[in-house]
């Protein structure tokens, strides 16, 4: 089971380790404004599987982490399948500030329960996989790769609440329809689909608040583009693309905050992702860094 280091080491160990058109009538920018509040939580709700629906995607993700003065950035490009249930990331870790070797990019597979990284390091050999049990994280992974499972990030709108609708925008040339809200944990993980209950539901008492921000931005089809939750943890959690098995100490209860977002585009690219053989996996202890 992966262990975690005070959330301050965590952050010291990542720095050191990303219509316009005309109408009849009323303008399409009136008819956004009157968009109902059960309209927009409607919308909201039906992100994830309207996902599952479109089958697969191409993915970039950013986790900002913040403690005290502390703050680093890691990032994730890869593709995902909705049906699947799985994923996979190149997760990119910061440059050590101190001048140290950089580390090398880290690959992870996301699939419903475990979770699955090469290039960990830390006396774990380069042709093997690590595996953890998604289910055993405090946070059901939503924070610990380094990178939220999308299909996890929407699945979190399930519990969407306070859902207001924020007007009409452009991403990366799409038209995209702005929500934002609080997503009750506890709500998200009795109403996600069977193979993501049980992570959300370690995640549900896992953080700091279980009331976690979020902004989305859909398009015409429904269809996430941009999801962005602001999650807040405290004392002995760290990411595990970036620490590894820290030790928990005693002292201070520090505070991270992270903002994870996750963009999505490219939808129906052909996604083909095969989890590790047994063998492949390795069987030892992750040294600490």
């Amino acid at each position: 089971m992966v262990q975690h280091g005070r959330a301050a080491r965590a952050v010291a160990a990542a720095a050191a380790v990303g219509v316009m058109g005309l109408t009849t009538g009323c303008s399409a920018a009136t008819e956004a404004d009157n968009e109902s509040p059960a309209d927009s939580a409607a919308a909201v709700h039906d992100a994830a599987d309207r996902l599952v629906r479109e089958g697969s995607s191409k993915a970039r993700t950013s986790m900002e982490m913040a403690s005290g003065g502390t703050r680093v950035t890691i990032r994730g490009e890869g593709v995902y399948d909705y049906r699947a249930r799985v994923g996979q990331l190149k997760v990119v870790l910061p440059q050590d500030p101190s001048g140290a070797e950089e580390h090398r990019p880290i690959t992870e597979l996301l699939a419903p329960g475990a979770l699955y990284m090469k290039n960990r390091g830390a006396g774990v050999p380069a042709d093997k996989w690590v595996r953890v049990d998604t289910a055993t994280m405090s946070d059901g992974n939503l924070v610990t790769g380094g990178a939220t499972d999308p299909l996890a990030a929407a699945e979190l709108l399930r519990g969407a609440r306070k859902v207001t609708y924020v007007g009409e925008s452009e991403l990366a040339g799409t038209d995209v329809r702005h929500y934002r809200g609080t997503v009750d944990m506890a709500a998200a993980a009795h109403a996600a689909s069977p193979a993501s209950r049980q992570s959300l539901a370690a995640a549900a008492k896992g953080f700091a608040k279980d009331q976690v921000p979020f902004d989305v931005y859909l398009d015409d089809e429904g269809r996430i583009r941009k999801v962005r939750h602001r999650f807040s943890f405290v004392n002995t959690k760290a990411t595990t693309a970036v620490k590894g098995n820290g030790k928990g100490h005693g002292g201070k209860r520090d505070v991270v905050d992270v903002a994870s977002t996750t963009l999505l585009y490219g939808f129906g690219v052909a996604a083909n992702i095969e989890l590790p053989d047994t063998k492949d996996i390795f069987a030892g202890k992750i040294a600490e860094n």
